[in-house]
């Protein structure tokens, strides 16, 4: 008896080690598929793809926060809402292992005529996600999967795109070399790790002809119908901010409804002078005038609440004496306080809070409203709800600190205020902020 014990501890022990890092989902939203047979019939949609393969993430870092399970339901989601059409398809699992017998990546169905039923069945032996990210392997063994197709291909890579086991760029660039136009790279990511996401973006780049999406916004069935739209299909591409460019090709996602935009979806800016029309109060200065915020030229130099910018660039211009502000002249904390997808403040930053704790208690007539910034990736809603959770952690910090609450407020604007482009990697970074903003209320 003692010792049957014994081993079944033993074994829970390993089992919980193997698999501790995993984490129950969250709660997914009922769905029900959008039908596009009817437009398939009507010739309003035009078949452009022959071929499909899904490259399906089930490395350890999948197990975080319910990745596999999300993963597999874009993948079930995506299967339900495929049309009749006649398709060739496969399903390719990545998961790293330990074992030099057991290989690092797998097909577990296909090339062959697509069936809903095999998709599923396939996606459903999907247990466990462990190991590393072989995303190059998998790519690389793609090559050879796809060698006996005609037509069009899809490969469609799903993943977190974290710890991969080498550059997977490379492998993606081959592929295109090997089929040339008659593939197309869409990859779509799972949970929001930037590094993550800019690996993604590089793999469909590599492609030249497919784009990158979060699994997070094919969550409702028009969405997911829009994403199967534009991999099989010459025909309607889903416009998130309906400015007429489609998500595959809109740089600014979140831009306000009726603005003009450019090629690339992002505000027109007709003086050059980095203020959006649609903000700009002074429309035509001479190109090469420096403005302030609202467009308009600057004319004098003044800083009344001395943070050292100037009032006429100054967004901020009530600022406490001492706070830390940014290049807008606003109060704020830097996204360095938080590790990825977390709102916990990392304790090497705690001299930055204490040193705003030491504003507050020099002025302890100030009270502020803690707000929370994201840059444009990932989904709106997830967005939203990670700013104010970050705004939150901070309003904890301070009370800890002897701050009374009623002198603060948290709020999350999420990504609906960028003091940066989100086109390139440095403008994403000072959009991921956090800004403390004197404030007055009764």
């Amino acid at each position: 008896m003692g010792r049957n014990f014994k081993f079944v501890l033993i074994f829970m022990v390993a089992g919980a080690l193997l698999f501790g890092c995993a984490t129950a989902p969250p709660p997914l939203a009922p769905f029900s598929a959008a039908d596009l047979n009817a437009r398939v019939k009507a010739g309003q949609l035009q078949q452009k793809t022959a071929a499909f393969l899904v490259i399906l993430d089930a490395s350890g870092s999948m197990a975080q926060g319910g990745k596999l399970e999300i993963a597999k339901n874009f993948v079930n989601r995506f299967n339900q809402t495929i049309p009749k059409i006649r398709l060739q398809a496969g399903l390719r699992k990545v998961a790293g292992t330990n074992n030099p017998f057991i290989p690092s990546t797998a097909r577990i169905y296909g090339m062959t005529d697509y069936s809903k039923q095999g998709l599923e069945d396939a996606v459903s032996t999907i247990q466990w996600a462990k190991g590393e990210t072989p995303l190059t392997s998998g790519i690389n063994e793609a090559i050879i999967d796809l060698e006996a197709i005609d037509g069009n291909i899809a490969v469609i890579v799903v993943s977190d795109a974290r710890s991969t086991e080498g550059d997977p760029v490379p492998a993606a660039k081959a592929l295109k070399e090997a089929y040339g136009d008659r593939v197309c790279i869409y990859s779509v990511l799972v949970g929001n790790d930037l590094a993550g996401s800019e690996t993604m973006v590089k793999i469909a780049k590599a492609g030249r002809c497919g784009f990158t999406i979060n699994a997070a916004d094919t969550a409702s069935p028009a969405q997911m119908a829009g994403y199967v739209e534009r991999v099989f299909f010459r025909g309607g591409f889903l416009d998130s901010d309906g400015d007429g460019v489609p998500n595959n090709s809109d740089l600014c996602p979140a831009t306000p409804k009726g603005v003009k935009v450019d090629k690339d979806g992002c505000a027109l800016d007709s003086d050059g002078d980095l203020v959006p029309d649609y903000l700009d109060q002074c429309p035509n200065t001479p190109r090469g005038v420096r403005v302030d915020y609202k467009g308009c030229p600057i004319s004098g130099i003044g800083d009344a609440d001395g943070d050292g910018v100037a009032d006429n660039l100054d967004r901020c211009p009530n600022t406490p004496y001492g706070a830390k502000v940014n290049a807008q002249g606003c109060w704020v904390l830097g996204e360095v306080l938080f590790a990825f997808d977390k709102a916990d403040i990392k304790p090497q930053y705690s001299a930055m809070l204490d040193s705003a704790v030491k504003v507050m208690k020099r002025n302890p007539d100030l009270k502020i409203e803690i707000q929370g910034h994201t840059d444009s990736i990932g989904g709106e809603a997830y967005n939203q709800s990670l700013s104010a959770r970050r705004a939150k952690a901070v309003l904890r910090y301070f009370a800890d600190k002897g701050v009374n609450v009623s002198r603060m407020k948290a709020v999350g604007y999420g990504l609906t205020r960028p003091v940066a482009t989100n086109k390139t990697r440095e403008g994403r970074a000072q959009n991921r902020r956090v800004e403390l903003a004197p404030v007055a209320w009764k």
